[in-house]
């Protein structure tokens, strides 16, 4: 039996994919597996027995990433699953930046009972006006699953499309609408676009990339979009550009004190993801990343380390080791299977970083006193039978 948690509320079309052997406890501590969307962990003391999490979401701040490889919990998120949801808001962002759509919809909301309201609106309705999205210049920083259906979308809108991403995909490279200008430079989406969106991941290399410096280089008519993280954009700086009208519009999807009433921002309630169908299929993804983990060792969408794929055992054994990315292990850990007479049928091993994992198939069982060997080798974090 396979215990799990979840520490939020995670879609029942998700959990429902888990089978008899897998049982639900209210205990972090009793739990093999965690299912978590944006409760905090940094905290939570993580128990021995913990052997993943996975996080019903893309980002995964509220994860001690590093915390978790070295006690050899693999970590998983759930990459596209949202994006579809995320993109929707970005193109209403545009659009409600465009247009004074909200200021129009309170004024007529003040117009409860009266009578000549029909007439007044033609009146009042120069005070809202705007302006049309098709035409203009969309800059989209960061292709990936998220930015590539942000960028097709506009083109469709009749938008002239940028894309800046030095790291993108091949995956993402041919889902990419041939319409989108890849540039290399990310200093020309500031110069010449007229909305930017950002979509990127939150590391020390993009904290605050949307700075003083960025700004500088922007149209006084720029929109900026921010969906992705807000310490991405120096907000404080953001605020005084819409003052002093820099900025024409910023909008977030991540209020803080900073931003909350101040001149010129959109602000919605972190609700990028919170669609019916982005849940599920998160939800959906995340389960699916544990079953295959907990039962065939594989790793699909780990952040924290490799991928490492070798589908379902079909021999008489598996065995998943996480270790250092270190030299030498491959033949420590090799050499003891052999002194103990198990034959090593198939093997891979990935390296990510400062992390590696390594999947051994075997052709006979492998015993408690040949596991505590491989996990007394320096390096080694966990050793886990899956076979």
């Amino acid at each position: 039996m396979i215990n799990y948690t979840c520490l939020n509320p995670i879609a029942n079309v998700g959990l429902d994919l888990l089978t008899d052997e897998y049982q639900k406890v209210d205990d972090l501590k009793d739990a093999q597996a965690a299912l978590v969307r944006s409760a905090a962990m940094h905290d939570l003391e993580l128990p021995e027995n913990l052997y993943a999490i996975a996080r019903a979401g893309a980002g995964v701040n509220n994860i001690p990433l590093d915390k978790c490889a070295e006690k050899g919990i693999v970590v998983f998120n759930t990459p596209g699953a949202n994006a579809n949801g995320v993109k929707e808001l970005v193109l209403a962002g545009m659009l409600l930046a465009s247009r004074d759509i909200t200021g129009g919809i309170e004024w007529v909301k003040g117009q409860t009972g009266v009578e000549t309201v029909a007439k007044d609106a033609e009146k009042a309705k120069k005070a809202f006006a705007g302006t049309e999205i098709s035409g203009k210049k969309l800059g989209v920083i960061g292709l990936g699953a998220i930015g590539v259906l942000v960028a097709n979308a506009a083109t469709h809108l009749g938008m002239e499309v940028y894309g800046y991403d030095p790291y993108i995909s091949v995956n993402a490279a041919w889902n990419l609408s041939r319409s989108v200008k890849h540039v290399s430079a990310v200093e020309e989406i500031y110069r010449e676009c007229d909305f930017i969106t950002v979509h990127v991941p939150l590391l020390d290399s993009t904290k605050k990339m949307i700075n003083q410096e960025a700004i500088d280089m922007m149209k006084d008519t720029v929109v900026v979009l921010n969906f992705a993280r807000d310490l991405l954009v120096d907000e404080e700086v953001m605020v005084k550009a819409l003052k002093e009208k820099k900025v024409r519009k910023y909008v977030s999807d991540f209020p803080n004190p900073t931003t909350v009433g101040a001149e010129g921002v959109i602000l919605t309630p972190h609700i990028g993801a919170s669609t019916e169908e982005s849940e599920d299929n998160c939800a959906i993804m995340a389960v699916r990343e544990i079953r295959d983990f907990m039962e065939n060792g594989n790793i699909v969408h780990s952040v924290n380390f490799p991928d490492c794929n070798m589908g379902g055992c079909m021999s008489a054994g598996r065995i998943l080791v996480l270790h250092k990315n270190i030299k030498g292990m491959i033949s420590q850990y090799t050499a003891i299977l052999g002194d103990a007479g198990v034959n090593i049928s198939d093997m891979t091993n990935k390296s990510k970083g400062d992390f590696a994992c390594a999947l051994l198939d075997v052709d006979a069982p492998v015993t408690d006193e040949v596991v505590e060997k491989l996990s007394a080798l320096e390096g080694v974090l966990r050793v886990r039978v899956i076979k």
